[in-house]
């Protein structure tokens, strides 16, 4: 079995649009009004957003400090 690389995963546009996909026909099957659906699909995309500019700028760091000291792929130059 595979190991799920979460971090790609939530930097990914097409998982968070597949959680809106799913979520918005749910919240319509549920009754739940117009305005809270937007409100809640917003939500889950401001989140999106924001996790995966956290983790980008994680991965970013993390390679600039192993390009400063030398290292590639986890190896010692």
């Amino acid at each position: 079995m595979r190991k799920i690389d979460w971090a790609r995963k939530l930097t990914s546009r097409k998982f968070w649009a597949a959680v809106v996909g799913f979520s918005a026909p749910l919240m319509t099957m549920l009754q739940v009004s117009d305005s809270t659906a937007v409100q809640v699909t917003a939500l889950i995309m401001a989140g999106g957003t924001l996790i995966a500019y956290i983790i980008g700028e994680g991965m970013t760091d993390a390679a600039a400090a192993d390009y400063t000291t030398g290292k590639e792929d986890g190896k010692d130059a």
